[in-house]
């Protein structure tokens, strides 16, 4: 029912959203004689924030057209490689016309870079794609929302989602494949190779596992607190609802994408608050770069996805509430995940120093998990000063986690180095790349 009153309350509001969206425009044209009226600026400001706050956000879109490879503009073009009813695999393909460049690209490692099902679309990976460009050849599973996937098509739990990483691991290829997991696919991507491994299956070259809850009983967070003090009922009966008749999904029962973000605001009701007061202020004064840079980061954040219900619950319980992953005692569709299978692939683990949602030493489990992994290919990186979004995005990614990413990858790469990369302090300096036999 409550979706259904979000639906109803959405339709009302519509006709005031648009309005706003007009006055906005009007007071703020410069070719309208209502943007010489006396305070036009605070009107049309207002109006913009009315707007905003009401409006719905679609998915963004990548917008990766190209990318600087050895100081050429090469065009980018994405592709769908693989499709399943919950997620889409993308490629993005890069293309050249100058010969030495065709023959460095082929030779890039391979990169997987498995986005979250946690609420936000894979977009929010955005940077994090456009960083590994110039030097990987890039896939990244992009999750349907779940409302769009109709019901015909079954329930999708925590068990599939390491089925659909293993599909996509052996449809892409593990030659020179190293997969990159950003928070929440931690645990399903090493479950995954786990088991593949067990099985005697090839695995990736490499991991990296960024930010992740391997182990939440380590430095727990309010998130982590939150599914440990609540019980399992209760998440199954006050968040989970059903998808109305207005959507491709009618009937699913899914973690509406609403809720979601009403809690992701919960978190720093005061951040967001003075944000959209600055936002407000700077279309005032007229600083349209600020607010260009308010609406890029809102119309990411706001966009929100639904989960299906099954996969929310199957997480809490089992990554969450029960911790079997780090307890041995996790089993997935009657295989008993044991990272200690997993060999001859090396293992980086990223955490953020001031991360509030998978606290210090939740990524770092994974190498007490992963014995059979030699010393030699295990590397641990803290970021300074860098919160849990900072560690896949912005400028310390760039430039305090990627060098470090880049240089393990290509470490172990099972090309030689042929490429030269921009280092920090913009100098070039080549790649060392180890060969894997």
């Amino acid at each position: 029912m409550l979706y259904q009153l979000h639906e109803l309350n959405r339709a009302w509001m519509a006709p005031l959203t648009y309005w706003a969206e007009a006055n906005a425009r009007v007071f703020s044209a410069p070719d309208s004689w209502l943007s010489a009226l006396p305070g036009a600026s605070r009107i049309a400001a207002g109006n913009e924030l009315l707007y905003r706050l009401g409006k719905d956000y679609e998915k963004p879109e990548f917008g990766i057209h190209a990318v600087k490879v050895d100081e050429f503009d090469v065009p980018v073009m994405e592709k769908v490689a693989l499709e399943k009813p919950f997620c889409r695999l993308l490629r993005f393909k890069r293309y050249t016309d100058d010969v030495s460049n065709i023959k460095d690209m082929k030779n890039d490692p391979t990169v997987l870079v498995v986005a979250p099902l946690s609420g936000h679309h894979s977009t929010l990976l955005r940077d994090t794609v456009r960083t590994l460009l110039p030097e990987h050849k890039v896939y990244i599973t992009d999750w349907v929302d779940a409302r769009m996937v109709p019901k015909e098509h079954g329930t999708f739990s925590l068990d599939d989602y390491v089925a659909y990483i293993e599909e996509f691991i052996r449809f892409i290829g593990t030659d020179d494949l190293h997969v990159m997991s950003v928070c929440q696919p931690t645990v399903p991507v090493l479950a995954a190779v786990s088991l593949m491994a067990a099985r005697g299956e090839p695995t990736p070259n490499s991991l990296v596992m960024m930010g992740g809850p391997i182990d939440p009983r380590e430095n727990p967070t309010a998130v982590n607190n939150l599914a440990t003090e609540k019980p399992l009922w209760w998440f199954e009966t006050n968040v989970i609802h059903t998808v109305p008749a207005n959507y491709p999904g009618r009937g699913r029962r899914v973690y509406p994408g609403f809720l979601q973000h009403a809690g992701f605001m919960a978190m720093n009701p005061e951040r967001h608050f003075q944000s959209h007061w600055d936002f407000y202020q700077d279309l005032v004064k007229g600083d349209l770069e600020d607010a260009a840079s308010h609406r890029r980061f809102y119309d990411e954040y706001n966009a929100v996805l639904d989960m299906p219900a099954r996969y929310y619950l199957d997480t809490i319980q089992t990554v969450f509430q029960e911790f079997k992953l780090p307890r041995g005692a996790w089993d997935v569709n009657g295989e008993r995940v044991k990272p200690s299978a997993i060999r001859g692939t090396a293992l980086m683990t990223i955490e953020g120093e001031l991360d509030d949602i998978s606290g210090q030493g939740q990524t770092r489990a994974a190498h007490k998990l992963c014995t059979g992994i030699a010393e030699s290919d295990r590397l641990h990186l803290t970021a300074k000063g860098a919160g849990h979004y900072g560690i896949f995005s912005g400028r310390r990614w760039r430039e305090q986690v990627y060098p470090q990413v880049r240089e393990f990858i290509a470490a172990h790469s099972s090309q030689p180095a042929k490429r030269q990369a921009a280092s920090d302090d913009g100098k070039v300096t080549p790649i060392k790349r180890k060969s894997t036999g």
